[in-house]
């Protein structure tokens, strides 16, 4: 039975590919900051383990009780809105170590093993705003842009030792933190600028307009995340939801 760890399930994307892989048989483990906040139904394959992708101490001893992983699924991540000039660096060195750092750590942990066996495949889960230049994602687009360069990359070496690395690219989802911002609700940005509250405004509108078009559902990116992680001849940057994959089409 093959295996698939992925990070972040307790909500979202993370929480719909464990289900996803599940309903194909895989033995699934969901990793998340607090097992507690586990929102998944019981299963002998399932099992739910504690993870900070920003902890050494945590990593190794989730992937030491995770045994052998055949596909990785980096999706614990963080996003941030909010214009360059309005970001403590101290947030944007939480962004990368998050979004980019804790991949990397996910990734040195579990790639022995998959080296050993010469086989299994990384999952990385991207952001369609690579696609194009968009205001106030600054520091979080860039995050994301590395984890593609990082990825491409990575898959050139592990070709080598019959591994895989893969992109998925979500669009924009009805539950995000960023479509909850666009909607005028809840997220954390520390508070823009006062000198770009015009252009803000004009921003947060069109972000509005965006979220009540076609947007990505969790249900595209678990099927996109499968589609990599199951098909050889997968593209290295797959776009996930119908906005994601009109933004590649674009691009």
């Amino acid at each position: 039975m093959p295996s698939v760890l992925i990070s972040g399930c307790s909500t979202g994307f993370g929480r719909e590919t464990a289900l996803y892989f599940l309903d194909k048989g895989w033995a699934v483990v969901a990793t998340m900051r607090d097992p507690a906040a586990a929102d998944l139904p019981a299963s002998e394959r399932l099992r739910v383990l504690p993870l900070d992708v920003t902890d050494p101490d945590s990593i190794a001893a989730t992937v030491a009780a995770a045994g052998r992983v055949d596909v990785l699924v980096n999706n614990a991540g963080i996003g941030w809105l909010n214009a360059i000039e309005g970001t403590p660096m101290e947030t944007a060195r939480r962004v990368f170590d998050t979004n980019l750092f804790g991949v990397i750590a996910m990734m040195q942990a579990v790639l022995p093993g998959m080296r050993e066996r010469r086989s299994g495949v990384v999952v990385n889960i991207g952001s369609s705003s690579t696609y194009k230049p968009l205001p106030l994602l600054s520091v979080y687009r860039a995050s994301k842009a590395a984890l593609n360069a990082l990825t491409e990359s990575a898959d050139l070496e592990l070709g080598e030792f019959g591994v895989r690395a893969r992109v998925v690219l979500p669009g924009m989802a009805p539950s995000t933190a960023f479509a909850d911002s666009a909607r005028g609700k809840v997220m954390d940005t520390g508070g823009f600028p006062e000198p770009y509250a015009d252009f803000t405004g004009r921003t947060m509108a069109a972000m509005m307009a965006a979220a009540d078009g076609p947007v990505t559902t969790a249900r595209d990116v678990a099927e996109a995340v499968y589609r990599a992680a199951t098909d050889p001849d997968c593209p290295m940057m797959l776009p996930a939801g119908a906005d994601a994959v009109a933004w590649a089409a674009d691009a």
